[in-house]
């Protein structure tokens, strides 16, 4: 009979995030208020318009986090303990909202919100694949 598997860092969960359709209402107004400080008004307030309105699509944990060129939170960040929570609860997560890098350039992507959302799922499994908004750095809303 196989033995359980010490618990770790990357086992913390045995279950699978459970994801909202789409983003929180109040994820836009934190993913503007992050980007003011990478961007002024104007533009950050532009790309959020762009990620309400765009598609959301699917990627991994690891890629998120790689791309983005962040590091990986410990399970007692307060906000990656909140979110881990959460799923061993059975509610739902937002997506995550990204403004694309620009690979050129050597500029990562921004996670513009849920950075402890992408830390706490990848606990469950580095290829756990996220629901995301995501928009190039010079988007526009749709018309």
């Amino acid at each position: 009979m196989p033995q359980a598997e010490p618990a770790t860092e990357h086992n913390v969960l045995m279950a699978e995030p459970i994801w909202k359709e789409d983003p929180d209402e109040h994820d836009f107004p934190a993913a503007e208020d992050y980007l003011r400080l990478i961007a002024d008004p104007d533009r950050a307030r532009s790309l959020v318009e762009a990620l309400r309105v765009g598609a959301t699509v699917v990627k991994k944990a690891k890629d998120i986090l790689r791309a983005a060129d962040l590091p990986l939170l410990p399970t007692d960040n307060p906000h990656v303990a909140d979110d881990l929570h959460k799923v061993r609860a059975g509610r739902s997560l937002s997506p995550v909202l990204i403004v694309h890098g620009d690979l050129t350039r050597g500029l990562p992507a921004q996670i513009a919100d849920g950075y402890h959302r992408v830390c706490a799922s990848w606990y469950l499994d580095e290829n756990t694949e996220i629901p995301c908004r995501i928009v190039g750095p010079d988007a526009t809303p749709a018309a």
